[in-house]
C-alpha cells in the first residue's frame, strides 16, 4: 500500500470552498446575470480591413458620439483587421451599413468584409436549446454512470459535472466575460473532459473496494487517488499548455473558448478528486455496495 498524500484529510476545508464557491456562483448568476454574447443576445457583427494599422479606441469614440456607445471593437487576427460587435434588439439589418458609413468619415482606407446580423429570436432560440442540450447531456451521463458503476458514484459524478459548469457560469457572470455559442461549446467539452477523469478515479475506487479487504473506506479513497494522481496530473498538464496557447495566440474570437476550457480543466481536476470522493464519503460508500453477487447454487469455492 502506497498513500504518498492525504487528500481525504483536507475533504471538510474542501467541501466549505466548493460550497463558498457554488454559493457565489448561484448569487451571481441571479443578480448580475451572464454578459450575453452577440449569438444570445441578438445584434450585427462588422468585420473591416485597413491598409495600416488604427486606433481602436478613436473607432469607439466615433461609433458612441454616432450613437453606439455600447460596441465591442477588437483586433481580428491581425492589427490591420477589426472586428465590431452592436448589441441591438431592434431588429434593424441596416445596422452594419451605417456603421460603414460612419468608419468612413474618417478619411481613412477601409475595406468591408463582412457583415452578420442576428435577430433577437434566433439568439433566444440558439440559448434556449443550448441549455437544453446540456441538462440532457448530465441525464445521459447520470444514467450511464449509475448502470457502469453503481447509484452512489452516478450522485458523486453528476454532482461534480454541475458543480463545474455552475461555477464555470459563476466566474464569466462575476468577471462580466462575454459568454457566446463558443463558450457554451467549451461548456460541454468540459462535461466531457470532466467525466473522463471522474470515470478514471471511480474505476480505481470500485477495485480497490473490491480488492483491498484489511483498509478502512477512507484508506481505499486515499489510495485510489494517489494511484491516478500520476495520469491526472499528465493529462491536465498537456491539456493546459495547448489551452493557453491557444488563449494567448488564438485571438479574440477563440479566448473566451480557451478561457472557459482552462477553468473547465482545473475545476474538473479538482472536483474529481475532492467533489466526487467527498460525496461518496458522505453517502458512506462500502465494500458490500460494490460487492460482486455470486452466482445462485454456487457454493464458496466455486462448485456447483
Amino acid at each position: 500500500m502506497d498513500i504518498r498524500f492525504r487528500f481525504m484529510k483536507f475533504r471538510k476545508i474542501a467541501g466549505i470552498i466548493s460550497i463558498s464557491l457554488f454559493i457565489v456562483s448561484i448569487m451571481s448568476l441571479s443578480f448580475r446575470g451572464l454578459s450575453l454574447g452577440l449569438d444570445f443576445s441578438g445584434g450585427t457583427l462588422i468585420e473591416v480591413s485597413y491598409e495600416s494599422a488604427v486606433d481602436l479606441e478613436s473607432i469607439r469614440n466615433s461609433l458612441e458620439v454616432n450613437g453606439y456607445p455600447d460596441s465591442q471593437v477588437v483586433n481580428f487576427g491581425t492589427n490591420l483587421d477589426v472586428l465590431i460587435k452592436v448589441a441591438d434588439q431592434s431588429g434593424n439589418s441596416s445596422i452594419g451599413e451605417n456603421i460603414f458609413n460612419i468608419l468612413n468619415e474618417q478619411n481613412i482606407p477601409i475595406e468591408l468584409k463582412r457583415v452578420e446580423f442576428v435577430g433577437p429570436q434566433v439568439g433566444d432560440e440558439l440559448r434556449d436549446q443550448g441549455g437544453l442540450g446540456m441538462i440532457i447531456a448530465l441525464f445521459m451521463i447520470l444514467i450511464y454512470v449509475a448502470f457502469r458503476f453503481q447509484y452512489k458514484f452516478a450522485l458523486g459524478a453528476v454532482t461534480a459535472l454541475g458543480h463545474d459548469v455552475v461555477i464555470i457560469l459563476g466566474l464569466f457572470s462575476l468577471f462580466g466575460w462575454d459568454f457566446d455559442l463558443t463558450v457554451l461549446a467549451a461548456l460541454l467539452a468540459v462535461i466531457g473532459y470532466s467525466l473522463n477523469d471522474t470515470i478514471v478515479v471511480s474505476d480505481r475506487i470500485r477495485e480497490n473496494f473490491r480488492t483491498e479487504r484489511i483498509l478502512e473506506p477512507i484508506d481505499m479513497i486515499d489510495l485510489s487517488l494517489n494511484q491516478t494522481l500520476g495520469r491526472t496530473i499528465v493529462t491536465s498538464l498537456t491539456t493546459l499548455l495547448v489551452l493557453f496557447a491557444l488563449f494567448i495566440f488564438g485571438g479574440e474570437l477563440i479566448r473566451g473558448f480557451s478561457l472557459a476550457l482552462i477553468l473547465g480543466v482545473l475545476i474538473g481536476t479538482y472536483s474529481s478528486i475532492y467533489v466526487v470522493a467527498n460525496i461518496l464519503m458522505s453517502l458512506t460508500l462500502t465494500q458490500e455496495d460494490l460487492a460482486i453477487p455470486e452466482p445462485e447454487g454456487v457454493d464458496f469455492d466455486g462448485m456447483p
